[in-house]
């Protein structure tokens, strides 16, 4: 029998309110974990500041092609950071949300190009689950709210193995269209957007996509989808995109190639010349913190997808490439001589597909354990944070009185385990599932929240240097005679930012009058040259924690003028 006009129109309205109801909490899940707080704190660490000065550099002189930090030439990195970061300074205004917005922009786009690919591959409840997961994850969070080039170039590659996944075939099945022979759009994107990660960090975004396209064919014997990368179209777009800035900045700038290529690429890669030495296994231990708070989520579907791969002695080519693109990320980087956190970034987007097709497909089947292990292990890290939250002994010893709350919203992050494992332990049908994702929700995007509101509400000299520099300001203290000593290298950098000039050393040059930043107990007045007078400007008043300033000035001559040795 057929369904009469009224129900017909019920089941319309209904799956117009879903459809409505889900775009609302994918729009509130991508918000606020890529655009809140974006300012909350200023610049953190030694990169961000360095980073942000030459986009400043870059929107205040004009000069688009050569990096320069403190006025000489800077070839760390390649511009595409810099050139979003100076254009959201020249229409937004300098400040922390501008610069780290590129990165969030990133991010987004990366997330919904990986959305795309999820609903042409598997559906839209897929896609729906990787929405909301790989956006919740800590590592996509902490990245995109960073003014790095991390974020910029995860965000490209991802986009550029998406349309090669197009051009593979991958997309082919008996639920989408037939793509013509040639799939000339994503022929074009794949190189503009490979481009553009090459113009993100260098000649490593071929490098993973090569890699990771080389042994997805040599699992899947595919060698002639694989050499359809080549297209000259897509070479094409790639050198039209990628060539550019590179033959330019060369031309105008000589030591470019041996800088950027020998120094900052194979000597970081092949030699611990650069100091971020680790241990093999260090990534790990960032991978699983990195997918929190759906690690647990990561661990059973490595084991429960492996067991079964094992058992069927079949993977889908579709699975093979995702698989591919991550393990060889975390490969590559694994035997690298520098390691750094952000360097398996580009790994994350793939693993976070590969956990929403576990949510829809193998974690149906496997409802019971799959709902004991999240049920478990979610239990488990909320008993661990309570206990690590009130314990005598943390690692956030200057959070003292933000501590409790921290750890409290530590622990509410790791409810959606617990509310995924209890109602997947009760059902595997598709609305349970829908039901487990919303309500996991609530907890993650509460926690996000919250957190980026303690965050700006902490003591702003615990993350970042900008509060001291403004007490400098503050003091009209002369920035010219200001020098620093025994600071670290972020509060340095981030002093030179924000006081919008180089702080230079102190030199210990008894003749001159200084102003003495500093926060190394030993180089406090007890070490001060002869012949200079000190006089302490922060240290009575205890506003700053161990940052202290001093007026040194040269000791008088007894038949000479006396200084006045008095702040301006």
């Amino acid at each position: 029998m057929s369904e009469s006009p009224t129900a017909i129109a019920e089941n319309r309205t209904t799956s117009s309110a879903a459809r409505l109801g889900w775009a609302l909490l994918i729009f509130a899940t991508l918000y606020v974990c890529y655009f809140s707080h974006l300012g909350a704190i200023g610049f953190v660490g030694p990169d961000e500041p360095r980073y942000a000065w030459i986009a400043r550099d870059m929107a205040e002189t004009g000069d688009w092609v050569t990096p320069r930090l403190y006025g000489k030439p800077w070839f760390e990195k390649p511009p595409l950071f810099y050139w979003g970061a100076a254009l959201c300074f020249k229409y937004l205004g300098v400040s922390e949300a501008a610069a780290r917005l590129p990165s969030a922009i990133s991010a987004l786009l990366a997330t919904l190009a990986l959305a795309w690919l999820a609903w042409r591959l598997y559906g839209a409840e897929t896609a729906r689950w990787l929405l909301l997961l790989l956006p919740t994850s800590v590592g996509m969070i902490g990245f995109s709210h960073a003014a790095a080039t991390d974020m910029p170039f995860s965000g490209m590659l991802t986009i550029a193995m998406v349309c090669a996944a197009v051009i593979l075939g991958l997309t082919r099945n008996e639920n989408t269209p037939i793509l013509p022979r040639t799939p000339w759009l994503a022929l074009l994107l794949f190189g503009f957007f490979l481009g553009l990660a090459v113009l993100a960090k260098g000649p490593a975004g071929i490098i993973l996509s090569g890699g990771a396209v080389f042994f997805w064919a040599l699992f899947t014997k595919r060698w002639h989808d694989a050499f359809r990368l080549f297209h000259p179209v897509a070479l094409a777009s790639f050198c039209a995109t990628a060539l550019p800035w590179y033959i330019l900045c060369a031309s105008r700038n000589p030591d470019f190639f041996r800088i950027f290529i020998v120094e900052h690429n194979f000597k970081r890669f092949l030699t611990p010349e650069f100091q971020h030495i680790q241990p093999f296994w260090y990534y790990g231990p960032i991978l699983l913190a990195a997918l929190f708070p759906w690690t647990a989520i990561f661990l059973w579907s490595f084991i429960a997808g492996s067991s079964q791969s094992w058992k069927n002695r079949t993977l889908s080519h579709a699975t093979g490439f995702f698989l591919a693109w991550a393990m060889f990320c975390v490969a590559f980087f694994s035997i690298s001589q520098s390691k750094l956190p952000g360097y398996i970034l580009p790994a994350v987007p793939a693993i976070g597909l590969l956990l929403a097709r576990s949510c829809t497909s193998l974690a149906a089947s496997h409802n019971k354990s799959f709902g004991l292990v999240m049920l478990g292990l979610g239990i488990f890290s909320v008993c661990a944070c309570l206990r690590l939250g009130w314990s005598d002994t943390h690692v956030l010893a200057k959070l003292v009185a933000f501590r409790p709350m921290i750890f409290f919203l530590l622990m509410l992050l790791s409810l959606p385990s617990v509310v995924l494992g209890g109602i997947f332990l009760l059902s595997s049908k598709r609305l349970a599932r829908s039901l487990a994702l919303v309500i996991a929700m609530v907890p993650a995007l509460a926690t996000i929240a919250n957190f980026g509101w303690i965050v700006s509400h902490a003591p702003a000299f615990v993350f970042s240097p900008n509060y001291l520099a403004r007490e400098i300001q503050n003091d009209r203290i002369p920035i010219d005679n200001l020098r620093v000593s025994g600071v670290t290298r972020s509060f340095r950098y981030g002093l030179n930012f924000y006081l919008h000039m180089e702080i230079a050393d102190w030199d210990r040059d008894p003749s001159r009058e200084v102003y003495l930043f500093t926060d190394s107990v030993s180089e406090r007045c007890a070490k001060q040259p002869e012949g200079m007078q000190c006089s302490d400007l922060w240290g009575a008043q205890e506003r700053l924690d161990t940052f202290d300033v001093f007026h040194l000035t040269p000791t008088p001559l007894p038949n000479g003028p006396a200084s006045s040795g008095q702040p301006q």
